[in-house]
């Protein structure tokens, strides 16, 4: 069963001869800088080689949270849910965001001290999160008998709809003018005395002023290709809808056993069984040393394995193409990365699913999708200028959790671009932070 249906987005005929700014990629990080840009007068144009939101943006659990975000986020991340709530109004689109609130409980006391430090450091920024007791806990879980010590409850947080978040907003941003172009994968950039002067297409050259790219996991092949170093490699992993089912909660719950969020639709997205699958492949390799602190830490929720990604794929070693044929990500089996789901998820998730909650047992699983997630060794994204290609931005390596950040990201992506005042400091989200041989972060909660 393949993910379910992506709402559509018009197409705009032809290419510009030129825009102010050209954004290559059409997820959530790209299309909401499409529209800040917009929104600033700028004309842009965005360049995707398959479909908007086909990958990433439609693949995840729909959370908008500040709680348990790295330090580093939380500020971009506030600005985020203020972005969010307000976008229905202001476009008139149809986003699915509900602040229904967000709950971890967990039977761990090493857990539950994590929760605590976090709670404790984010009272710096105004976060609205707050510990529950053992009886809180499980009244925030109606139905499911975990024996809770307690855990902790976001209520301000909340989720939008994967399916359509991404397409309402690229709808939006055309009614400001921004031009849509599907199927239209970006070859490389245009440059003129060592600067960024535009792209070259499948279709044709857009010059531009300015170069956003927002290429998800297909990133890091691209700056390869100009010779810039990105440390980024992906994870894949695999969850799935349900049907519609009764209600045991409004919004989203994490457990030991499985994390569930209900969807508008009455069904909920299943996480459960669920490590995520690292294949080796030659841009993992090449980055491992970096990587290595977070992988540890992580040890247990990721599994290793080797398949077709280490020759095809965004990991996969790739030359200096041509710019006359085509990229390795024109290939049709490339143009929206699919990855088969993990076998051992749906069925054991749904006999978990029913164990936690009883009143779920017989639910059915509507659809079933894998995903590549791209990540920084940091966990942290990439929002900046390449200084190295005067002109070019970059935002990117989400690691997992951009859906809900991503507005906030565009929006400073495009503060960037427009040489604004930045809605957030961008100096966590430097790429040299990553490529000076300075020691990389570890990671703080995810």
């Amino acid at each position: 069963m393949a993910i379910p249906p992506i709402s559509r987005v018009q197409d705009d005929p032809g290419l510009p001869e030129a825009v102010d700014v050209a954004v290559i990629g059409g997820g959530v990080a790209g299309v909401a800088a499409a529209y800040f840009l917009a929104k600033a007068g700028r004309s842009v144009a965005i360049l995707e080689k398959g479909a908007i939101a086909a990958e990433q943006s439609s693949r995840n659990w729909g959370w908008c949270r500040v709680q348990n975000r790295d330090e580093r986020e939380i500020p971009l991340m506030q600005r985020s849910l203020e972005i969010w709530a307000g976008l229905a109004e202001e476009t008139g689109g149809d986003y699915g965001f509900r602040r229904d609130g967000l709950v971890y409980v967990t039977r761990s006391e090493a857990e539950m001290a994590r929760w605590q430090a976090w709670v404790d450091m984010a009272r710096g920024y105004q976060a609205h999160s707050r510990m529950l007791s053992a009886a809180e806990a499980r009244a925030a879980t109606p139905g499911n008998d975990g024996a809770w010590i307690g855990g902790v409850a976001s209520p301000r947080d909340g989720m939008a709809e994967p399916f359509k978040a991404v397409p309402a907003l690229a709808e939006a941003a055309r009614k400001l003018g921004v031009t849509v172009h599907q199927r239209c994968a970006v070859r490389g950039l245009d440059t003129t005395a060592g600067r960024v002067t535009g792209v070259v297409t499948e279709r044709g050259r857009i010059r531009a002023e300015a170069v956003l790219l927002a290429g998800g996991a297909w990133s890091g092949m691209f700056l390869r290709r100009h010779g810039v170093d990105l440390p980024q490699t992906s994870v894949r992993s695999t969850v799935f809808l349900t049907q519609p089912a009764p209600e045991v909660t409004k919004g989203g719950i994490y457990t030991p056993d499985i994390t569930i969020s209900r969807r508008g639709n009455g069904g909920y997205i299943v996480a459960a069984n669920n490590r995520g699958r690292i294949e080796v492949t030659p841009g993992g390799l090449r980055h491992a040393r970096k990587f290595w602190p977070t992988l540890v830490s992580r040890w247990n929720s990721v599994s290793f394995g080797v398949g077709s990604s280490f020759f095809r794929g965004p990991d996969a070693l790739a030359g200096k193409w041509s710019f006359d044929g085509p990229a390795p990500y024109e290939a049709e089996d490339m143009r929206v990365l699919d990855p088969a789901p993990s076998r051992n998820v749906e069925e054991p998730g749904l006999e978990q699913l029913a164990k936690s909650w009883p009143a779920l047992a017989g639910t059915k699983a509507a659809a079933t999708w894998g995903g590549w997630i791209d990540s920084t060794p940091d966990a942290v994204p990439v929002i900046a200028p390449i200084d190295a290609l005067p002109g070019l931005f970059l935002s990117t390596g989400f690691s997992g959790h951009g859906f809900g950040i991503g507005p906030g990201a565009g929006r400073l992506a495009a503060d960037l671009i427009l040489g604004a005042v930045p809605v957030v400091d961008p100096a966590p989200f430097r790429l040299e932070r990553l490529v000076d041989g300075s020691p990389i972060r570890k990671p703080g909660m995810i």
